[in-house]
């Protein structure tokens, strides 16, 4: 696909550039990182509203902090537990989004959180959670990046799969990685560049044979993004939540066309290369390789599960109790099956020497499944 109607922007004009730049050929994890984050350019660097219930709101999606506040409540248990068996004060969140889910968390553990530390890449976001935020003052403080050394506890809500991804296809013989060109148009299309040696990076041996066409991704900066965080993390745990699958389900063969998704108005497509800026692009999450990435780099797994058994773990049957019929409605969809109980997982770290039986993994671990 091309993008003509994005030609005259000054976010695609910036990615023509760099791609002429380049030789004439872009890898997609880089036309993604300019699309998401290029500054003051970006999806994430720019004003619109991104997240909310509905598109009249101007918004894209909905995360499931705005959902309903049972999220956070129930993943205060999960924080609180690891705040005290950890001996630590501090809260981690990366990618705040509206400042929710650290209203939620703030709300319900108190004075058990010392600072809350916010790491977010847009000044647009970072502005709209200090002023939801306001109330706890000095409490809440944001950075630009990790320091060299942390103690605390790390959450991350949709934050992994933001993160730029490589593109790679398979034509029956050989895989090669998908970048973009310019086209005569003045837009965008792919183009495949074979390269000796490129393969998947799996662990084991693959379910059966990939079928030509096969397109899919690999998640090379969200697992050194892991692997940063352990040589970080002196003493804590981390709690990660998105959507994605174990490598023999990512890498199946009837997942051929790969999961890269991106979100406009609420409604979702495939196609990265229009409304560049305007919308959010995304991929699941190979949660295999997280766990790896971060296990060689010597975390300890705590547990990997699905989100609705996290959240039945962490009391959520008991808040749903002193909940109106409205808000049990919001927040049964955390925990249906068809909506965001099963495709969304959480994934466990615990610095080492900081292991501890994490609540949220007590029934339904499936760590085994990795």
């Amino acid at each position: 696909m091309t993008d003509d109607s994005s030609q005259a922007s000054p976010l695609s004009e910036r990615i023509a550039a760099e791609i002429r730049a380049a030789g004439g050929w872009l890898p997609f994890d880089r036309f993604m990182a300019l699309a998401l984050y290029a500054p003051g350019l970006g999806y994430y660097s720019g004003p619109s509203q991104k997240f909310g219930l509905m598109p009249q709101s101007g918004s894209d999606f909905v995360t499931a902090p705005e959902l309903s506040p049972l999220f956070g409540r129930a993943l205060a248990a999960q924080v609180g537990q690891a705040l005290q068996a950890c001996g630590c004060d501090e809260v981690w969140e990366f990618g705040a989004g509206t400042g929710a889910l650290a209203e939620q968390l703030l709300g319900a553990l108190g004075t058990q959180i010392r600072r809350y530390r916010i790491v977010d890449l847009s000044g647009t976001l970072r502005a709209r959670q200090a002023q939801r935020l306001a109330a706890w003052g000095d409490q809440v403080e944001w950075l630009d990046q990790l320091p060299e050394q942390l103690d605390g506890i790390v959450v991350g809500n949709e934050v992994l799969d933001a993160m730029p991804v490589q593109l790679l296809a398979f034509d029956g013989q050989a895989w090669a990685e998908r970048g973009v060109v310019c086209t005569p148009e003045g837009g965008f299309a792919y183009a495949d560049r074979v390269q000796p040696g490129l393969a998947l990076p799996l662990s084991e041996p693959p379910v059966g044979a990939f079928p030509p066409g096969m397109v899919t991704e690999t998640h090379a900066q969200a697992e050194a993004f892991v692997r940063t965080l352990a040589q970080r993390l002196r003493r804590g745990a981390a709690f990660l939540i998105d959507y994605g699958f174990p490598e023999r389900e990512y890498y199946h063969p009837q997942r051929h066309g790969g999961t890269l998704m991106c979100h406009h108005l609420h409604r979702s497509d495939p196609d990265p290369l229009v409304l560049v800026g305007e919308k959010d692009i995304t991929a699941h999450i190979n949660f295999t390789g997280i766990a790896l990435a971060g296990q060689d780099a010597g975390l300890e797994v705590l547990g990997y599960t699905s989100q609705a058994h996290f959240l039945w773990n962490c009391g959520l049957a008991a808040l749903l109790e002193g909940a109106g019929v409205a808000e049990r409605s919001m927040a049964h969809k955390l925990v249906a099956e068809h909506e965001m109980g099963e495709l969304f997982k959480v994934i466990g770290f615990a610095a080492a020497g900081s292991g501890f039986e994490a609540l949220g993994f007590a029934s339904g671990d499936r760590s085994h499944m990795l």
